[in-house]
């Protein structure tokens, strides 16, 4: 699934470095943790300041968020933990991203006084990228941190020609890492470039279609209830088929930042 409609002029200040995609977080309270207050304030904020942000609630294990992380092919990953396993949290997060070569996604958060200073500094020597303690609070303030936070993840670039050299033979439906490169180059590439890709990785001739079903309706109308029953219903009586859901959500006119929740289903 993908974010970020346009449905009018994006802010600069959460653009990459190239000015090419604004950019995009997963953000997540830890598995066996309740405390989703923290966490719904963050994306608040990082919607504010321009962000698309995919939000997955609370109670996420590791491998929910690395998986959401490289489906959405994100700058990103938010992650707020209070429930006293933050070290392995973070950890086992960081781990999954490396393994998938998503290690450049930038993970960063805070637990509060519940995330010990020998754990934070345990963390940073484990390449986690930035625990925000109780002074950054103090110091830094809600939006500052947020902000720090943006700052060294827009240096990102997923539009790199590199991260591209591999798409050199054709990929399945189950390289969910490739797939996500390739829907960014699509979204925010360049067509010529989008265009040569996705001949190199076609895995079926291109006359080999598939049914297509757009679905769409106002706030509230109950499209992610349909759809989620659409999908349930597909899957159990047809378990070996695959099916690709892209959603999307508009973009705010005033900040340029657009919130995703339906991956919380």
């Amino acid at each position: 699934m993908v974010s970020g409609a346009e449905e009018g002029d994006s802010g600069d200040g959460a653009r990459s470095s190239d000015g090419r995609m604004p950019l995009r977080v997963v953000t997540a309270a830890a598995i066996f943790d309740g405390h989703d207050v923290a966490i719904g304030i963050f994306r608040r904020i990082l919607q504010s300041q321009g962000c698309e942000v995919i939000h997955l609630g609370h109670d996420r294990g590791a491998d929910e968020v690395a998986r959401a992380a490289i489906q959405e092919d994100v700058h990103a990953v938010a992650i707020t933990s209070y429930q006293g396993g933050a070290v392995e949290m973070f950890t086992h997060t960081k781990e999954i991203l490396d393994e998938a070569g998503f290690g450049h996604v930038f993970l960063f958060g805070g637990g509060g006084g519940t995330i010990l200073p020998h754990e934070i500094s345990h963390l940073d020597e484990g390449g986690i990228a930035r625990i925000y303690s109780p002074d950054d609070g103090r110091e830094m303030g809600l939006v500052g941190m947020v902000q720090d936070a943006m700052e060294s993840a827009l240096r990102i670039d997923l539009l790199d020609e590199a991260r591209f050299d591999s798409l050199s033979n054709p990929i399945s439906a189950d390289d969910h890492g490739s797939v996500s490169k390739l829907l960014t180059l699509a979204e925010n590439g360049d067509d010529s470039a989008f265009s040569a890709t996705l001949e190199r990785v076609r895995s079926r001739p291109e006359e080999d279609v598939c049914p297509v079903v757009g679905l769409t309706g106002t706030g509230g109308a109950g499209k992610s209830s349909l759809t989620d029953e659409i999908m349930l219903r597909v899957q159990r009586d047809n378990p070996g088929r695959k099916i690709a859901l892209l959603a999307t959500d508009p973009t705010r006119k005033r900040t340029g930042g657009a919130l995703l929740g339906d991956r919380i289903r």
